[in-house]
């Protein structure tokens, strides 16, 4: 059996002791008629990955097994197709977001939902994650990537890319609608241009000022800092732009998500997506608040083309595979400016 480099996680731990280990396992196979394999061009570091190997989230089951291969946004090349495969042929190249495969009969999968089917299987929750060389993947699951995007720029799409596609959708966008985005980081930043593109006035908040610098260049109308003195930083929304027609959350805080949902105007619309306490919410004020998730297929393939035909920028920064644990630390200490790519 020919063997391929990944990066294991044999446990959870802290980022700081190194749990990923480079190591030799099994080179996957295509093992369905209807599967491509990919050699890996590029996986995209989001910070969910980083509660995952830390063992912040194994209350909600993940990782559900160990070891395990972390890695959800992949971009490669086709080297094999299985004898059923139609969407794509050898030498094309493809993406895959953190939902590798559903069951295309429940519910979900029959609304075009299939990012929620029960039964999903995650990348980059079994040893099937973009931190290797390859990946088998079932092709409906795939989407196809032109052959002039980089892999750096590519990959990122496949979950910061969708997920700030699918966030600003859920927040029903519309010319000159004022939305409030907190959090400007691999996400944040993309959700700026998407909102951008619908016309929407946007308006910024991160703890971080350079990354307050990157939105405003990016488009939005205005950068404010966020600040845990509720109080104030409101009154400062609203004696420089009223109340917000809608707020986006990205940022995995629950005074963030508080201040967001007071900062939004009587009838209007919080989306959320990140994990945290459900705050405060007076029903009376008429507000929705959503949650959101990924997105679809045909959602990936929207983000694609939007990115390729309006040029939106993808601020990311390479590194080799066997850093990982590396850029993991310096994500959690706020030092990625906003995406880290490794490059097997």
């Amino acid at each position: 059996m020919d063997k391929m480099r990944a990066m294991v996680l044999s446990e959870c731990a802290p980022i700081e002791t190194n749990p990923l280990k480079l190591t030799q396992i099994d080179k996957h196979q295509i093992t369905k008629p209807n599967e491509i394999l990919l050699k890996i061009e590029a996986c995209g570091v989001c910070h969910s990955q980083l509660h995952g190997i830390e063992g912040d989230w194994k209350e909600l089951g993940i990782p559900p097994t160990l070891p395990t291969v972390p890695g959800h946004e992949v971009v490669g090349t086709v080297i094999e197709i299985g004898k059923n495969v139609t969407k794509f042929k050898v030498g094309d190249r493809a993406g895959i977001t953190p939902l590798l495969e559903a069951c295309k009969k429940c519910q979900y999968c029959k609304e075009g939902k299939e990012y929620l089917c029960e039964t999903s299987v995650i990348t980059g929750e079994s040893l099937k994650g973009g931190y290797s060389e390859y990946i088998p993947v079932v092709q409906d699951f795939a989407t196809k990537v032109p052959q002039n995007m980089t892999p750096e720029y590519a990959a990122p799409l496949f979950c910061a890319g969708i997920t700030a596609y699918k966030a600003v959708k859920a927040a029903e966008p519309h010319i000159h609608k004022k939305i409030g985005i907190f959090g400007i980081g691999g996400v944040g930043h993309m959700a700026v241009q998407f909102a951008k593109v619908e016309g929407c006035n946007v308006i910024a908040f991160s703890r971080n000022a350079h990354h307050l610098k990157v939105a405003k260049r990016l488009g939005a109308t205005d950068a404010l800092v966020f600040s845990a003195d509720q109080e104030n930083l409101l009154k400062e929304i609203k004696d420089k732009h009223g109340l917000l027609d809608a707020a986006i959350v990205f940022a995995p805080a629950d005074i963030v998500t508080d201040t967001a949902i007071k900062a939004v105007k009587k009838g209007g619309m919080i989306v959320i997506a990140t994990i945290g306490e459900r705050p405060s919410f007076v029903a009376f004020e008429e507000k929705t608040i959503r949650g959101t998730l990924i997105g679809s297929t045909k959602d990936m393939e929207q983000v694609i083309k939007i990115c390729d035909e309006q040029n939106l920028e993808v601020i990311s920064e390479k590194f080799p595979l066997e850093k990982a644990n590396e850029v993991l630390k310096k994500l959690k200490d706020s030092e990625i400016e906003a995406r880290a790519v490794l490059i097997p």
